[in-house]
């Protein structure tokens, strides 16, 4: 037996401690298309820009030995035969028994950016430490896209003494994902911490011969800059299956248990995988840590044939300005029905339900007490203003 796992973060490394954890001994392969040994994601739009940090290795010298893994590093997926069972690579096929497709995700860029000096986006070690050179010596950063590598970024661009400047294209800041008024307190969070956040605006341009000095907006303002961080959210990388059969869209769909519908063998993991949680109606894809930790024991469970762990509530975090952001469940998927605290001088808490006013997510900032109270909420199917909850006030409906 022989498990190819193609993707080398997160989701693949502990997907491959997991089926060893489990007690798998045949052949393991795992393939990343980057050359660095595999390391940790969140520290990139942290630690990385703020100090000397190096890379936050996923596994220690003792733990590579452990896996008893043929770690294939710097070679690209190109391509997926699933009749003969082959991934197609730079350097040649490999057969596999069981597949698991961990490859994450690709930023999306924009228009002109391509060989223009300064613009970034940042996903890689070397997306992080290219960015880190620039911050030795630039004054003004322009960020754009206000999620949450572009938020992270602002925090750490500003904590370097850097004039920052955040173009964000919808209302207020994650207005999609929290709603308006949540998204407004983001925004106060940036503008205490002295960023200056321009909604409502979309980059026309960039400006520069050979190298950025402006971002130019579609009202005719001009944001200089010294260097440009483009944080417009990513796309599942999935270009390699092109052909393959797998269904494909915004993600690779999968069951419960990831497995690929229509394809025995084949699991996907991590930010790439689009999944039936028990607790939603609709298929999820979520880009976070925890995520793609938690598919690991899942597939692994999956492919050796024993009772899978139980589903987890949704969770992810970002740390801003010295704060603790905090997300658990799905807030998209309803309207803020309560909220607690002021962002502006201590924790803050902001509570979702459905339409049936039944509890879907929860956004916390700085109350880790209050964050597992609304995590029980979320796996009970609480509703919003009964007795196990009962902070905060009501939030009117507006409709």
């Amino acid at each position: 037996m022989t498990v190819v796992i193609v993707g080398a973060s997160l989701a693949g490394i502990r997907t491959a401690q997991a089926l060893r954890r489990q007690g798998y001994d045949g052949e393991l392969v795992i393939v990343g298309d980057e050359p660095h040994p595999p390391y940790d994601r969140p520290p990139l739009s942290k630690d990385m820009l703020t100090g000397e940090g190096e890379a936050v290795p996923l596994l220690s010298r003792a733990e590579l030995e452990a896996l008893d893994a043929d770690l294939r590093l710097g070679i690209r997926a190109t391509g997926l035969d699933t009749r003969r069972r082959v991934v197609r690579t730079e350097a040649g096929e490999i057969a596999f028994t069981d597949l698991v497709i961990a490859t994450g995700v690709v930023p999306r860029g924009l228009p002109g950016m391509d060989g223009l000096a300064g613009v970034h986006t940042l996903r890689t070690l070397d997306d992080a430490y290219a960015l880190r050179e620039e911050l030795r010596h630039a004054r003004r950063a322009v960020v754009v896209g206000a999620g949450f590598i572009g938020a992270e970024f602002a925090s750490s661009a500003t904590g370097r003494g850097l004039g920052v400047s955040v173009v964000e294209v919808q209302d207020t800041p994650m207005g999609h994902l929290f709603g308006d008024e949540v998204g407004a307190r983001l925004a106060k969070l940036h503008e205490l911490n002295g960023v200056r956040v321009h909604t409502r605006a979309r980059v026309a341009c960039f400006t520069g011969d050979g190298r950025v000095e402006a971002v130019l907006l579609d009202d005719g303002r001009s944001l200089p800059a010294d260097v440009v961080v483009v944080g417009i959210g990513a796309e599942p990388a999935t270009g390699w299956l092109a052909g393959s059969g797998l269904p494909v869209d915004d993600g690779v769909h999968c069951d419960e248990n990831l497995r690929v519908l229509g394809h025995p063998g084949i699991h996907a993991a991590g930010d790439v995988a689009r999944w039936r949680h028990p607790l939603y109606p609709e298929p999820l894809r979520i880009e976070h840590w925890t995520n793609a930790g938690g598919h690991a024991s899942v597939v692994a469970a999956d492919i050796l044939g024993t009772p899978p762990p139980r589903a987890q509530v949704p969770y992810v975090w970002s740390d801003q300005y010295g704060r603790r952001i905090q997300i658990v469940g799905r807030p998209a998927l309803g309207k803020p029905a309560r909220m607690a605290g002021d962002i502006e001088t201590g924790p803050f808490a902001a509570l979702y339900a459905d339409e049936d006013g039944t509890v879907v997510g929860a956004l916390v900032v700085d109350d880790p007490r209050l964050l597992m109270k609304c995590r029980k909420a979320i796996a009970n199917r609480d509703r919003a203003d009964g007795p196990a909850l009962g902070f905060g006030s009501p939030v009117p409906d507006r409709r």
